[in-house]
């Protein structure tokens, strides 16, 4: 039995061996790839990574093997791209290269490359240009996006007014109404937000978006084109989705943002008063006039940092970067929270400062590094109404209601409830004072 043991221990030893040989023949054969972590047979670097956490691992990685580096998920490959150069080089100098999208284990299961957001080739460019021209006309048949997102908020305000002061959760009625806004451009009319059937939203999709997709029903008989059911559903579920989420999160870490600096929330008081007013519905174009306020919201998104990881690319062809050779089909993770928080681009990154979009007479200032959109290629279809949102609803929200906290500023809490593929806001409770 010892002998066996040892001789069952010694095999073990020599096929893990062959494993890492092999491990590495592969990485030679590839070509120059970046540096990185040895990884181990079967699991790659996963010892490296912590799940609960993998942003910061990444960037603690980063710290050992610069801003361009390789690990294994397993026997999968991933370049890592840290800081605004590297990927503004990638995504946008290099954009068609890297143009492709990755593999996302957690939602390939539900949608298998189907729908705009994880398609890749000539599937993904034929949903991106239909999704484009749809949002584009939907500026948008009879009313305007900027017309449905002021009449949602002032459905919200209603029920805003109804707490009367006294503690809730903003969660329900930021996704509730923020769902709306898609609701409104998908599906032509919005829903009450006791509605049953608006409570049911996500399993009637399938069959609401069939009345939508007859249109292109002429296309059943072109075998290259991409206008099938699955993926004008999915497509529409992706739209769902980021319009919802990302928007809504925002507004709930907004509103922590403020608590935490009640002096910043009564300077966007002050500017909302003294341009807008109390009597007239806020208007997109009044951003323009509100440099203060427009840095106010900059600075919320890009600390919320509500996707860290970025979605995954992947690069389409062999491709040169940085003097390293990533083979086709690498999958390539742009953290987008490195580059909003790069040092190098916003002066004291850990801290909520509207200063860094603001010049020294106050007036708004661009910074290239803000990207909670990305950029290039696959930067989000959404981007524009998003912003609309974001401004509409903090001004139209701050014109009627003061925040006000139910423990003190110092002690608000803004680490994220989780933070993984996204970073998800605290649950807490606010009161909503009429001004």
């Amino acid at each position: 039995m010892e002998l066996g043991g040892a001789l069952s221990i010694f095999l073990g030893i020599c096929v893990s061996c062959l494993l890492l040989i092999s491990t590495w023949k592969r990485m030679y054969k590839e070509g120059k790839l970046p540096p990185g972590p040895t990884p181990l047979p079967f699991i790659g670097n996963l010892l490296q990574i912590k799940t609960s956490e993998p942003f910061k691992s990444f960037l603690a990685l980063q710290q050992k093997y610069g801003p361009v580096f390789t690990v294994y998920l397993g026997p999968r490959r991933v370049v890592v791209l840290c800081g605004h150069e590297a990927v503004k080089e990638a995504l946008v100098d290099q954009a068609e290269e890297f143009s492709g999208r990755g593999e996302m284990a957690s939602i390939d299961r539900n949608f298998n490359g189907f729908g705009v957001a994880l398609a890749n080739g000539e599937r993904w460019k034929q949903l991106r240009r239909f999704s484009l021209t749809t949002l584009r006309n939907f500026g948008m048949g009879k009313r305007s996006i900027e017309e449905r997102i002021q009449e949602e908020a002032q459905y919200l305000l209603e029920e805003f007014r109804k707490t009367k002061g006294l503690p809730f959760d903003p969660t329900f009625f930021l996704s509730r109404t923020v769902s709306n806004v898609i609701s409104s451009v998908v599906f032509g009319s919005r829903f009450e937000y006791d509605d049953k059937v608006f409570l049911s939203l996500l399993r009637m999709i399938n069959e609401s978006f069939i009345e939508m997709s007859t249109p292109w029903a002429q296309e059943k008989g072109n075998p290259s084109s991409e206008f099938n059911l699955k993926n004008l559903v999915l497509t529409t579920l992706n739209l769902f989705f980021a319009g919802t989420e990302t928007v809504s999160s925002t507004l709930r870490y907004g509103f922590l943002f403020l608590m935490k600096h009640p002096e910043v929330e009564e300077k966007v008081h002050q500017e909302i008063d003294h341009i807008i007013g109390l009597n007239r519905i806020p208007a997109s174009e009044d951003r323009m006039n509100m440099p203060y306020t427009d840095a106010v919201i900059h600075e919320i998104q890009r600390l919320t940092d509500i996707v860290p990881m970025g979605v995954p690319h992947t690069v389409m062809r062999d491709t040169q970067f940085r003097g390293y050779h990533l083979p086709k089909g690498t999958n390539v993770f742009p953290l987008l929270g490195s580059v909003l928080g790069d040092p190098k681009y916003f002066s004291n990154p850990q801290k909520f400062n509207p200063g860094h979009f603001l010049d020294e007479k106050g007036r708004f200032k661009k910074n290239d590094a803000f990207v909670p959109f990305s950029s290039g290629k696959r930067v989000c279809l959404g981007e524009a109404m998003a912003r609309m949102e974001l401004f509409l609803y903090f001004t139209t929200i701050l014109q009627s209601f003061s925040l006000k906290s139910l423990v003190a500023a110092k002690d608000i809490d803004l680490s994220p409830k989780l933070s993984g593929f996204g970073n998800i806001p605290p649950t807490y409770e606010v009161c909503l004072v009429p001004r």
